[in-house]
């Protein structure tokens, strides 16, 4: 049973709102998700690392609720730089914290974190609960759940409605070709429309993971800023494991398109977690929250977006 009165805003201040995800929460703001809320992006200008900026924005800003999304998030580029990848996700998280403080905001902050913060998990110990403990394995996972943690603190010492969403994997239209789900829909769209079948080069791709399209995404984060109970973790994940080469292989069945497949050694890492499937049940027993959209839709959405302007 829900019990949490479901709380209302006026003025939602969103960080890293150009990013993949930033943009399907201004179409979902538009579309009344959020209720009759407006959709507050940061300032362009704005650099998180920069504190005296961030309160001049808050300050423009006043916002009674916040989304905050800024943060380096492509894994391997946290090993590379682990510096930046803390001087953002950490220490932009606390600048955006104090600015707050700065003005005694009094509305409430959603923190997005990731479900990466888990680390490797036993199979045996699937589907993954909030309840487990975190297991960072990356510095961007380390920023992420020390993010978490100065949340939770600027909770209980400064009294501030803080909730947190670790979401999984998440795909849809507009996402980079950095991630593999548009790598490969990329590739197959472009055989689709030349004709040419060609080979598509993978890691392993017999791996399962948990896939949410990120407009189901973007309501869970609707969900958990109206309905949330304050200072908990929320998983959004759908509760469902797929293997990477099934992706593929619907890719292929909407395109009609046969390549051959090949992994290329390099890519395969001996510590990868086979397989992943996380709980959503928190998230669903306090907010309602379901996922509403199906994989095959999501993925045929984002095989149109690689098509020939006109085409669609």
């Amino acid at each position: 049973m829900i019990e949490q009165a479901s709380k209302t805003f006026q003025r939602i201040y969103v960080t890293g709102a150009t990013g993949f995800v930033g943009k399907h929460i201004r179409a979902q703001i538009a579309g009344g998700v959020f209720g009759a809320a407006q959709f507050v992006p940061a300032s362009a200008e704005m650099d998180i690392r920069d504190p005296a900026q961030l309160r001049a924005d808050i300050e423009v800003a006043q916002p009674d609720a916040v989304i905050h999304l800024a943060a380096r998030s492509f894994v391997p580029d946290s090993f590379d730089d682990p510096r930046a990848t803390f001087d953002v996700n950490l220490l932009g998280t606390l600048n955006l914290l104090q600015a707050l403080s700065a003005r005694h905001f009094s509305g409430r902050v959603l923190y997005v974190s990731s479900g990466d913060v888990y680390g490797m998990v036993p199979e045996a110990e699937l589907p993954v609960l909030e309840s487990r403990a975190t297991m960072p394995r990356s510095p961007y996972a380390v920023s992420k759940v020390s993010a978490e943690l100065l949340c939770r603190q600027w909770q209980l010492t400064e009294k501030l409605d803080v909730v947190v969403a670790r979401p999984f994997n998440h795909i849809g239209p507009g996402q980079g070709l950095q991630f593999v789900v548009p790598a490969m829909a990329s590739q197959v769209a472009a055989m689709a429309t030349s004709g040419d079948i060609g080979e598509i080069i993978t890691g392993d791709i017999d791996v399962t993971r948990d896939f949410s399209d990120v407009r189901d995404v973007v309501a869970a984060y609707a969900a958990i800023l109206a309905r949330g109970c304050s200072g908990e973790i929320y998983n959004v994940a759908s509760g469902h494991e797929v293997r990477i080469r099934d992706i593929l292989q619907i890719l292929c069945e909407l395109t009609g398109v046969k390549p051959r497949v090949s992994t290329d050694p390099s890519r395969l890492r001996a510590t990868e977690q086979r397989r992943m499937v996380a709980s959503a049940a928190k998230l669903n027993g306090d907010t309602g929250w379901t996922p509403a959209i199906p994989l095959d839709v999501s993925l045929k959405q984002i095989l149109e977006t690689f098509e020939p302007k006109g085409a669609q």
